[in-house]
């Protein structure tokens, strides 16, 4: 009797130096991952690279914010030269600016229309439907869970039905969220409202340093990725103008505090 051959998905590196080398293949397609980190640990502007060249590359990207206007997120990018509004023209990049209330409000209307049942049309509520996006930028979890304020089943009820569209449709997404304290360092954690980390293929997450003598620097970790083997460790990295960020192949050594 022949065994079903098991589906291989392509997979893609993030095209960052230094990130890319610690993967062993990259992110399968469809994998969602949660980028997080505290404020002002880039976490934004990593994901705005990586969908700048991911679209570079050929592949169809949507940044949705639910903070920031359209135009400030193309000021972000042009910062770092990068030829945002070219890959508009193309066609492989779009930016969308949508308001959490909104989608609070619609999935409230298609839960009224459908008896309360958990089943959802997730596709008018967020995706364009005129673009079929490879990968989509969500930025940012917080804000739209503040949107669900008091309403945390409804909330688990939506991010599970984006779970499940994306899945169907094999889009990638890289979900941003912020949190106050790092994560994964050995303390303990708890979700509040955004219980949604065992629905996410992998966790990239992004740490302010604190060095000797006052001294500030960044650092980047893989958490998980399901798919693909990664090298684990926290690793040194930064932030270069004209560039964006850079992964070094050192991991952190002698004393420091992580924020």
């Amino acid at each position: 009797m022949k065994k079903d051959k098991k589906e291989v998905r392509e997979k893609f590196l993030p095209c960052i130096h230094g990130l890319d080398n610690l993967f062993h293949e990259g992110i399968p397609q469809g994998n969602s991952i949660l980028v997080e980190g505290g404020p002002g640990s880039g976490k934004t502007i990593l994901c705005l690279q990586i969908a700048y060249e991911q679209a570079k590359r050929g592949k169809k990207v949507l940044i949705m914010s639910f903070e920031e206007a359209e135009h400030q997120l193309r000021e972000h990018m042009e910062v770092f030269n990068w030829d945002v509004k070219g890959l508009e023209a193309k066609g492989t990049l779009q930016i969308k600016r949508i308001n959490a209330l909104d989608i609070s409000r619609s999935v409230e209307a298609l839960l009224s229309d459908a008896k309360k049942e958990l089943l959802i049309d997730i596709h008018p509520v967020l995706i364009p439907k005129s673009f079929a996006p490879d990968i989509i930028i969500f930025d940012s979890i917080s804000a739209i869970s503040s949107a669900f304020s008091g309403e945390e089943n409804r909330f688990r009820i939506y991010m599970e039905q984006f779970f499940r569209y994306l899945e169907s449709q094999k889009t990638s997404s890289l979900l941003i969220r912020e949190v106050a304290n790092p994560t994964h360092t050995g303390g303990n954690y708890v979700e509040h409202g955004e219980a949604i980390s065992f629905l996410s293929d992998g966790i990239i997450v992004l740490y302010n340093v604190i060095l000797p003598h006052g001294k500030r620097g960044r650092a980047l970790e893989i958490l998980k990725m399901r798919g693909d083997d990664i090298k684990r460790g926290i690793y040194e990295a930064e932030i270069k103008r004209g560039k964006g960020w850079v992964v070094s192949g050192t991991p952190l050594k002698g004393s420091y505090t992580l924020t």
